[in-house]
């Protein structure tokens, strides 16, 4: 596969033909890579929520701007991070490493006492936006794997993160939404799909230090 005859393939798309409907197993695929993704300390404080309840994503949609991709995708990916990022957050992946690998705790203690320590002085402001920055790395990753798997998708910071946690009771999850992404397949009469990409010549985007 030419990966960047793929990247020049993918668009934001702007209609799905909401007849067509994504595979499980391509979902499965979506979800592997999204927890595959790299994470700031490996931490990973973000989650993925997958909606594929038709009334659901039609109820979402006033809440998005009125984007019709909302309803119109076979499936709305959610991104969300950790609300309640604290000291058991942090122990919960020295644990999950000591089961995995059986690192010795000689090894382990000094970061895990660091990040404790660095986390337990951060804000919850501070906290909200670095997790937020890792839920864009998550979906710039899963643009890259839809384009591979021919899935069509809309990357969206357009919506009311509010009213989104509270029709999904978010907060009882202690998680809060900060993205979404309608993926599905693109219409037959979305202008867009036939555009040229519009991008920077590539020396002037990518300097080659010498």
């Amino acid at each position: 596969m030419d990966i960047i005859e793929q990247l020049n393939w993918r668009y934001a798309t702007k209609s799905f033909d909401s007849k067509k409907i994504i595979a499980e197993s391509d979902i499965k695929i979506l979800t592997e890579a999204f927890n595959l993704t790299a994470t700031s300390y490996g931490l990973q404080p973000i989650k993925l929520l997958v909606i594929k309840d038709k009334t659901l994503q039609k109820q979402l949609v006033p809440l998005s701007f009125n984007q019709k991709q909302v309803q119109e995708a076979s499936h709305l990916f959610v991104f969300c991070i950790d609300s309640k990022m604290d000291t058991p957050f942090v122990l919960d992946y020295f644990n999950r490493v000591k089961e995995i690998r059986n690192t010795p705790n000689e090894i382990l203690d000094p970061f895990k006492n660091f990040l404790v320590q660095d986390f337990d002085s951060k804000t919850q402001i501070d906290k909200e936006t670095w997790a937020t920055k890792q839920a864009y790395l998550a979906l710039g990753n899963l643009m890259t794997v839809c384009a591979l798997l021919n899935i069509d998708a809309c990357p969206m910071e357009g919506f009311s993160t509010k009213d989104y946690d509270a029709i999904l009771n978010l907060e009882k999850l202690n998680l809060k939404s900060v993205l979404i992404m309608p993926i599905g397949y693109r219409a037959e009469d979305d202008f867009m799909s036939k555009l040229k990409k519009v991008r920077k010549p590539i020396e002037e985007s990518v300097i080659i230090w010498k």
